[in-house]
């Protein structure tokens, strides 16, 4: 066998496909962390994301197939802090032998009630750290693609960086008094507490069902009392009310706030940055004057 044909042997080999099989198999638990994860493995990892987008994380009822996905899977990423309290559970039944990753471990948690607020990605900060997590996590279980991994993750941290000034710079346009929002979500207290923006909750209004004309009234009088330039009321679907809290308060009645997961494609978050900038354009349109 000559020099040359042995060489191209050795090239067959280094570019066959049993290598590009040796991806790396990992689980996250829902849309977000799905995003960050294939921002920093890119195509170095198989990613399979449980809760997709549009559903919600808190509710969801795992599949027969999500025991097989985490079976299948070398990593599972999670949120933690109480999030996916169907979790465990699964992982267990699977048999899996799959390491689970905390996202938001080195995360301080705020408080939502008694529990732990679980939604810490709402700070951009808090992303950074996710995306620290599961970079080490990607490493150590690849350790071959370790320096790809940590390239890949520079890079959108750097964007991840933009994004937070971005945020500053659209709520320090708007004046200190009108920074505050009611909201019926409670997702946005990590945002709240690093941007300085209020998320008010509407007085006795339950997430549950739609507020009665009494409930509007009882908010509009919170809107005069405490002078709220903006509302945002996702679980109303009669519009006359809506247009009542305008008309009687001037307060602007905001779009969709995203909080709990991403849209699809065609939707306007399809990635974490998405949803972040989709946020800051909505509650600054309101909110400025």
């Amino acid at each position: 066998m000559t020099m040359r044909r042995l060489l191209l042997c050795v090239l067959l080999l280094i570019a066959s496909p049993s290598h590009a099989a040796e991806r790396l198999n990992v689980v996250a638990s829902f849309s977000i962390l799905g995003d960050f994860v294939r921002a920093i493995g890119g195509d170095r990892i198989n990613i399979t994301t449980l809760v997709g987008p549009d559903s919600d994380v808190h509710v969801y009822t795992p599949a027969p197939s999500d025991a097989k996905r985490i079976a299948d899977a070398k990593l599972v990423i999670v949120n933690g802090l109480g999030l996916e309290g169907w979790l465990p559970r699964l992982v267990q039944s699977s048999g899996a032998k799959a390491q689970v990753v905390t996202a938001s471990a080195g995360i301080a948690p705020l408080k939502l009630g008694s529990a732990a607020d679980p939604h810490a990605w709402q700070s951009v900060p808090n992303a950074k750290v996710y995306v620290a997590d599961i970079t080490n996590a990607l490493a150590a279980a690849d350790p071959d693609d370790a320096d790809l991994f940590r390239t890949q993750a520079k890079a959108y941290l750097e964007k991840l960086d933009a994004l937070d000034r971005e945020i500053r710079e659209a709520v320090a346009k708007i004046p200190p008094d009108r920074r505050k929002v009611i909201s019926t979500h409670d997702a946005f207290g990590y945002f709240a507490a690093e941007y300085g923006v209020q998320f008010i909750a509407p007085l006795g209004v339950s997430t549950e069902t739609e507020p009665s004309a009494r409930d509007i009234a009882a908010i509009i009088g919170q809107i005069k009392a405490q002078k709220i330039p903006a509302v945002f009321l996702e679980n109303i679907s009669d519009d006359r009310l809506i247009r009542r809290i305008a008309a009687e308060t001037g307060a602007k009645v905001g779009g969709t706030l995203i909080s709990d997961g991403l849209t699809g494609e065609k939707g306007p978050a399809p990635t974490y940055i998405d949803m972040v900038r989709h946020n800051i354009k909505a509650l600054t349109s309101a909110l400025d004057h």
